[in-house]
């Protein structure tokens, strides 16, 4: 998962390109990069690292200019190597910078074919280079050095005519604007904003970002989430053009708002905090359903996503809620961190007991999402450590059993604890006196209750239907090979040692 965002300006932008990055640091930990345009020239800053440490004053006094693009990483294809931090660039045609946040499910066809035929050398192992060069090639059929909305467009069309996945994209053309645009089925999000222009009352400026809560902060009115195949134009002169560049099938990430977004972002006109609330009335009434004689002291939420969830179950079951993990906020989250002993250990760091909230007591813990389990049975551990006389356990998601392809990096399935198992036996493995899941209608009728609109999910990590229709066994052991632990263990190492080569070269 990713955070990107994008804005013209009459004025620098590197500022609010760098506080919206930070508002969408949730999104992605592992590198940032920010470019703007100045006197026709890219002005870029990119490497690994949290916002805060990758830009520093003199990084932020070069990236002049009133049009810019901003991204935040973590590795979901390819390494996490500083060559793959985004945006990436283009100098052919025009020049072109671009940032992505999802996954190509054919980016190595796509690869395979731009080194045979269109004949454009791809850098990295990041499937966003790839989409780069795709747009490039395309946008390079256009004739002369002038460039329409209506070209731009077309571009777009012939992009998604060939690419497969999911994408939200911005975009930034030397000497013409800015475009964003968003993949068929809306998996994952855009929004657009505007504001009145400090100094020209005849101007707005626009920004495109993955959630809403970055055009909050910046005090952008939110005109309505991108579309489905959609792309917006916002020329250097502040002019805007939108146009449907392909057939939509809104079918966005449920996972979004049982983990990801922010709950003070609205996604396709659903707060997520309001569907975390839905999932905690739906979870909590079946809980009262299956678990009535169930003897329950208090509910205590793993924060912090569950925290509204775990509220809400426990003014159904009419039990005490109480906070009992503080949590270390500059851990990164665990569940995608590689290699079982370093998620354990992340796992003591990231939270600690309050045991008077424990001792002697039967407690039901809340928990957004169970993935590979290693968590959820660190946690159950802990509060068996601080006295709890029994640990029940509520998923406010469905069993995980199936591998993400859109962007998030779960694991491959044979890391997911809830892959070929039942209920009872992930209970046992994460070492719980109870354990249940919400089911998937439910989910689904929590976050749609916000919004009617939308008529389907894209749910595949919990039923294993794909929505693009191209994922197949193939693609599956591709992905394995890719994502399991040991493929990641030795990519870092290898990055590890070119690290240190390059650093003994230079000195």
């Amino acid at each position: 998962m990713c955070g990107i965002v994008g804005i013209v300006g009459t004025g620098p932008v590197n500022q609010a390109l760098y506080d919206s990055l930070t508002v969408l640091q949730h999104r992605g930990q592992d590198a940032a990069g920010i470019v703007t345009i100045s006197d026709n020239t890219f002005k870029q800053r990119k490497a690994n690292g949290l916002v805060k440490d990758v830009f520093e004053t003199r990084h932020m006094q070069r990236l002049k200019g009133n049009i810019g693009i901003g991204h935040v990483r973590y590795p979901t294809a390819g390494s996490s190597s500083a060559a793959e931090a985004q945006p990436f660039y283009v100098n052919s045609p025009f020049g072109i910078a671009l940032a992505h946040n999802g996954n190509l499910t054919n980016a190595k066809e796509l690869r395979d074919l731009q080194t045979r035929q269109t004949r454009r050398h791809i850098n990295t192992t990041s499937d966003s280079e790839v989409l780069l060069n795709t747009f490039a090639y395309e946008l390079d059929k256009t004739e002369g050095t002038d460039l329409s909305a209506d070209e731009i467009f077309a571009a777009v069309s012939r992009v998604h005519a060939q690419i497969r996945g999911a994408y939200a994209v911005v975009a930034v053309i030397i000497g013409h604007g800015l475009l964003a645009f968003r993949d068929p089925n809306g998996i994952r999000p855009l929004v657009l904003g505007r504001r009145k222009a400090e100094d020209r009352a005849d101007r707005y400026e626009y920004m495109v970002a993955s959630e809403s809560v970055a055009l909050d902060v910046q005090g952008f009115e939110i005109l309505r989430d991108v579309a489905p195949g959609e792309a917006v134009y916002i020329s250097s002169a502040g002019e805007l053009f939108t146009q449907q560049c392909a057939t939509a099938n809104h079918c966005p990430c449920i996972f979004e708002y049982v983990y990801f977004a922010r709950p003070d972002s609205f996604i396709d006109k659903v707060s997520v905090y309001a569907a975390r609330v839905h999932m905690g009335q739906k979870l909590g009434a079946k809980i009262a359903r299956q678990w009535k004689d169930l003897d329950i002291d208090v509910v205590i939420p793993i924060p912090e996503t569950s925290c509204d969830i775990a509220l809400e179950i426990a003014q159904i079951l009419n039990k005490p809620y109480r906070q009992g993990f503080v949590k270390n906020r500059y851990i990164g989250r665990t569940f995608i961190m590689p290699g079982q002993t370093q998620r354990k250990k992340s796992v003591r760091n990231k939270l600690n007991a309050i045991s008077s909230e424990f001792k002697g007591k039967r407690v039901l813990l809340v928990d957004d999402s169970i993935v590979r389990g290693t968590t959820s049975a660190q946690i159950v551990d802990m509060a068996r450590e601080a006295g709890a006389e029994k640990v029940y356990f509520a998923s406010a998601a469905p069993e995980i059993r199936f591998p993400n392809v859109y962007g998030i990096d779960m694991p491959v399935a044979s890391e997911l604890i809830a892959y070929g198992r039942e209920v009872d036996e992930i209970c046992q493995l994460i070492r719980a006196d109870g354990l249940i899941f919400q089911d998937l209608n439910d989910l689904e009728a929590a976050v749609r209750e916000c919004n009617p609109e939308i008529k389907q999910f894209e749910t595949s990590v919990f039923n294993g239907k794909y929505i693009t229709g191209d994922i197949n066994d193939d693609y599956l052991a591709f992905l394995n090979n890719l994502r399991n632990d040991d493929a990641k263990a030795d990519r870092e190492w290898s990055e590890a040692t070119a690290d240190l080569e390059l650093y003994n070269g230079e000195n």
